[in-house]
């Protein structure tokens, strides 16, 4: 069976698994070979379902191209909602599944994409664009960083609604340079629904109609 599992993400200023056949002598269940062509089936559906989408992705600067093309991000967002498809009978917001420092590899929010784009303006570049989860703590941080000290975060609260949606608040936010930091006040609420996950991205909806991709960053950030 494919791992289908996967906000609204940030705020204004990144597997094949397969079971080995448990009884493979078995062939007296005629049913039991079915269930095991449809099993196979899915996970190759996932997969090519994921690398669709990644590949109209890669080029697209994490959407600030998308931005200027409807029809690629046409092409993006169904590629999105055929992974939905996939994987809208699966549980994506265990502490397993969730809980990760995640790195944004394309969105269309405007926010994200108006810091990443225009940083310069202040002086510094954006680097990683990261969302913090534990289910555990019931804590997410989205961040923005600007290498190599700088960082704008928001905290927020989190409370899982259902199998796929988890509710957030804002709690506080952030600037953080190298030796000091200003505290700004925090806003917002809402949702966000993770559509697909699995061992190497996370695919989200949100309550404003916006779409995030990100996948399983190579570290884990920190306060």
């Amino acid at each position: 069976m494919a791992i289908c599992t996967g906000t609204r993400f940030f705020i204004p200023v990144s597997s094949n698994l397969s079971k080995p056949n448990p009884n493979p002598t078995f062939r007296k269940n005629p049913h039991s070979r079915t269930a095991k062509f449809t099993c196979s089936t899915s996970t190759t559906q996932a997969q090519l379902a994921k690398q669709d989408l990644l590949s109209h992705i890669a080029d697209q600067d994490r959407g600030l191209k998308t931005q200027k093309d409807p029809a690629k991000r046409l092409s993006i967002i169904e590629a999105i909602d055929a992974l939905a498809v996939l994987g809208r009978d699966t549980v994506t917001t265990t502490t397993d599944s969730l809980s990760a420092t995640w790195r944004l590899l394309w969105t269309t929010e405007k926010e994200q994409l108006f810091i990443i784009e225009k940083a310069y303006l202040f002086g510094t570049q954006t680097g990683d664009v990261l969302q913090v989860i534990d289910v555990d703590k019931k804590v997410l941080n989205n961040v923005i960083t600007f290498p190599p000290d700088g960082a704008f975060f928001v905290r927020s609260n989190i409370e899982i609604a259902s199998s796929q949606r988890v509710n957030f608040r804002f709690t506080s936010a952030v600037l953080r340079g190298k030796n000091w930091e200003i505290p700004l006040p925090p806003f917002g609420q809402g949702w966000f629904e993770s559509v697909y996950i699995d061992d190497e991205i996370r695919v989200v909806k949100d309550i404003r109609g916006d779409y995030l991709v990100v996948d399983r960053a190579p570290y884990s950030w920190k306060e």
